[in-house]
């Protein structure tokens, strides 16, 4: 019959057999364990980085459990060979060896010092002692929490290394290639807001590239989405390159397409000049051939706006482009409008002889269907008609009364027309249509 103890009753021969078995099972697992943190690229370059802030001191407290995990997994393996050679001395162990390895693999009989765990790992197994009595299992769940603890800390630092410096570096390479091409186009600081912007964030960089290395764990998520890292800051760069670049693609496209666009307002300020040189001698000749003071003036060339493209072409030559682009911008808009107002002064200076023209052209029409109705030789008409025509034809031109004395002769055609067509003796092919 099994004799009671501290640690319960004792053991038998199997059951002793059984838990060597099992504990030479776990110990197995947990020395490959301890070795795979030994050899994790994660604690390697924790150990030999120098380090800051949140990662400073968690690595600390890693560190010392780290250190614990391996002084415990001694003792754990001296206690489990202490029973492996108390089995070992005979086939059928005597009462007093089974009760003393019962007290091995179940009770209180691993011996640890208390005196070395630092003040992080002493919360987690209560007020420090010189030394303690531990049982296996006792020193299986500790190690368990300080390797948890442990892989935690590597592994997140591992991960934050593994993912963000390369992504970082990579951003701030184009974040150069950028800049290149920004200054290439003008777009320096201090003379483009994205010039300062790109400076900013080149610093920015830097500054996040050094504290992903020395701080790893700052880059951790926690929450709400733990289990990997917090990239929120390197796409927020990204997304601010982003812009950055589109704006200095603007400028590149300007720089590109800039003679194009100077061709084009050199062609549009040119016609709308010689649009407003012709209204001004249209001008001059209204003033000579129609009795008229409602003629508009002609201003001159819109000096502000040659002006203004003297200056975008030294920006061209200069390759200001980034100064170059509103300029460009705003001279289109006011040339084409320019050109807009060059021809609507032209429109409405000539138009009284557009009116005289007009009149001129309805005058000889009806002489022609006078003409067609057989009543060229009417004295009244001839009259009319010569009439209109002197004045007409007579500089300066009235044109109101010239208007009125078309409108006369029309009358006439008319009146003589409608009653040749009722006069039965009239010839057939002398009528027409009034």
């Amino acid at each position: 019959m099994a004799v009671a103890g501290p640690s319960g009753p004792a053991m038998g021969r199997e059951e002793v057999d059984r838990a060597l078995a099992r504990l030479g099972t776990e110990h197995e697992a947990i020395e490959s364990s301890l070795l795979a943190l030994q050899d994790h690229s994660g604690r390697r370059l924790l150990e030999g980085a120098e380090l800051t802030g949140v990662t400073k001191e968690r690595w600390a407290e890693t560190d010392a459990a780290i250190t614990l995990l391996w002084n415990h997994f001694e003792a754990y393996t001296g206690a489990l060979e202490s029973a492996r050679e108390l089995r070992a001395r005979r086939r059928w162990p005597t009462q007093t060896e089974l009760t003393r390895l019962t007290e091995l693999l179940r009770g209180a009989g691993v011996t640890v010092t208390g005196a070395a765990l630092p003040d992080a790992a002493r919360s987690l197994t209560g007020p420090a002692r010189l030394t303690e009595q531990l049982s296996l299992e006792q020193l299986l769940e500790r190690m368990n929490g300080w390797y948890d603890q442990a892989m935690e800390t590597v592994a997140a630092a591992d991960s934050v290394w593994s993912a963000l410096p390369a992504r970082i570096d990579l951003l701030a390479a184009e974040t150069q290639r950028v800049r290149s091409l920004a200054h290439s186009v003008g777009v320096r600081p201090g003379a483009h807001p994205a010039g300062d912007e790109l400076e900013q964030l080149v610093d920015e960089l830097t500054e996040l590239r050094a504290r992903t290395v020395s701080d790893p764990l700052a880059f951790w998520r926690s929450a709400p989405t733990p289990g990997r890292p917090d990239t929120d800051r390197y796409e927020e760069a990204g997304r601010r390159l982003d812009g950055i670049r589109r704006e200095v693609e603007a400028v590149l496209h300007v720089r590109d397409d800039a003679e194009h666009r100077l061709i084009r307002l050199r062609d549009v300020l040119s016609r709308a000049d010689r649009t407003l040189t012709e209204a001004r001698s249209a001008r001059v000749e209204v003033l000579s051939k129609i009795l008229a003071s409602d003629v508009p003036a002609v201003s001159g060339p819109a000096a502000a706006l040659h002006e203004q493209l003297a200056t975008a072409e030294a920006f061209c030559r200069d390759a200001h482009w980034h100064r170059l682009s509103p300029l460009l911008d705003s001279l289109e808009e006011h040339a084409d409008e320019e050109l807009l107002r060059a021809r609507d002064s032209l429109t409405a200076v000539t138009a009284p002889l557009a009116v005289r023209a007009e009149l001129r052209g309805r005058l000889d029409a009806y002489r022609a269907k006078v003409a067609r109705l057989g009543m060229a030789e009417d004295p009244l008409l001839i009259e009319r008609y010569d009439q209109a025509r002197r004045l007409l034809w007579s500089a300066p031109c009235d044109l109101a009364a010239a208007d009125r004395t078309v409108q006369r002769y029309q009358q006439a055609v008319a009146e003589l027309g409608a009653a040749r067509a009722q006069d039965p003796s009239a010839p057939e092919d002398r009528r027409g249509p009034v």
